[in-house]
């Protein structure tokens, strides 16, 4: 274990190296800092609720209690109910440097005001510093939160993919299509059982599926759990009938199960599957559109790149000495896959997913721009560059968020970059 440890540590260490001598992804990386700064401080930084408020001898903190409105724990005081909280008569308050949530609505600055242009606004405290939209929504908040869902969706979609890719793409590199042996009576008893499950977990319940698809992400997503509780329990179930046939000397044969061959194919199914004409697809479906939604979508369409990634590398590391050497110890094939063979193979994944990353943030920017998949009240980089169309002399909506989706993906590319430099074995000394 210390000798493992150590290695680790010196991959890092190494890692770090060969990353510095690439410039330009180390300034992507301290941008990416700076953009994740801004993600996470997103309501602090933009928001129409003060962040601290004197009012009748009491402080009060709107904006940290709004967090608890949201998740249903807690409820506005009487006194805050339905206030304009702009005019609001407080005793001493402080507001964001932005005093603008995205989703509100200047009245007094409507059809696109211009960053440089006359403002209705009592002092310079409210101005909209890169001007309105047509609606009269400030865009510097709606730049501000629009970072926080871009870096949501990039790393939510690529967390799922990542998920599916790596345990997949695992499996089919390190059986291939003879390493893994069962029973003949477990091969024909898992093969009925799947598609009993398949049935029972999702073909039955089609119905309760489209219809909780149609009211929230939520109920979609429960719905979507019971099914995958389901389809595991009739898989044991089917394992567990196997046994008794087992006693049978044909059936009790093992036989080599082509894993590598099945997995492949199916890859190549999901990369056929076009991700946006599935989104807009679901999207018709769904009364409620999510960002959540897109986000599930995204992943379960972009894992098959990871996926290959992983194969690759694990059909080179499971014939090396240390995988060789936790068999002849009599070690479980799971734990030499989740403790000794997945760990060392992640280089490779690392350079996929922040590719990914870009892409979906890509992908998230055309949806909003087509206006797809996303509520309309959602504010996003794409959607603020929807509405120059609305508005063609309003430059600032044009240049803006286009700049902002430009910037972000060319970071991540370049990360991806670097860290296909870094990982490349001819540029270590």
């Amino acid at each position: 274990m210390l000798s493992e440890s150590h290695g680790k540590s010196f991959f890092l260490q190494n890692l770090k190296k060969q990353f510095a001598h690439n410039r330009l992804g180390v300034y992507s990386l301290r941008f990416l800092y700076f953009f994740i700064l801004i993600a996470l401080l997103a309501d602090f930084l933009a928001n129409e609720k003060p962040l601290i408020a004197k009012y009748q001898g009491s402080y009060y903190f709107p904006a940290f209690h709004s967090y608890a409105v949201d998740l249903g724990i807690a409820q506005w005081q009487k006194e805050f109910q339905n206030v304009d909280w702009k005019t609001f008569p407080y005793d001493w308050v402080m507001f964001s440097p932005v005093p603008y949530s995205p989703e509100n609505l200047d009245g007094d600055n409507t059809h696109s005001v211009s960053p440089f242009g006359e403002q209705h606004v009592s002092s310079a405290r409210w101005r909209h510093w890169l001007g309105t939209d047509e609606l009269g929504r400030d865009v510097l908040a709606g730049m501000i939160h629009g970072a926080r869902i871009a870096l949501t969706v990039g790393l939510i979609s690529m967390g799922i993919a990542s998920l599916f890719g790596i345990f997949i793409g695992a499996l089919a590199g390190y059986f291939g299509d003879e390493r893994l042996k069962i029973s003949r009576a477990s091969v024909i008893m898992n093969l009925i059982f799947f598609f009993l499950a398949i049935f029972w977990a999702f073909i039955a319940r089609s119905y309760e599926i489209t219809d909780a698809l149609a009211i929230s992400f939520g109920k979609f997503f429960i719905e979507i759990l019971f099914s995958l509780l389901i389809m595991m329990v009739v898989l044991i179930a089917g394992n567990l009938f196997a046994i008794p046939f087992k006693f049978i000397p044909f059936l009790r044969k093992k036989i080599s199960v082509p894993v590598d061959i099945i997995i492949s194919r199916f890859i190549e199914v999901m990369v056929s599957v076009p991700t946006l004409l599935l989104i807009i697809s679901i999207s018709a479906i769904v009364v409620r559109p999510s960002i959540y939604i897109v986000m599930v979508i995204i992943g379960l369409t972009s894992w098959p790149t990871i996926a290959r990634f992983m194969r690759a590398e694990m059909l080179r590391i499971r014939s090396l000495e240390y995988i060789e050497a936790t068999h002849a110890l009599g070690y479980p094939e799971w734990r030499v896959i989740l403790r000794h063979a997945i760990p060392n193979a992640l280089s490779p994944v690392l350079i996929a997913v922040a590719f990914g990353i870009a892409t979906a943030i890509l992908i998230e920017a055309t949806l909003s721009f087509l206006g797809v998949g996303v509520s309309p009240e959602t504010v996003t980089w794409g959607s603020l560059l929807a509405a120059a169309r609305q508005s063609p002399s309003a430059w600032w909506l044009a240049i803006l968020p286009g700049s902002a989706i430009f910037i972000t993906v060319t970071i991540f590319n370049l990360i991806g970059e670097a860290l296909t430099d870094a990982l490349d074995p001819r540029q270590k000394k």
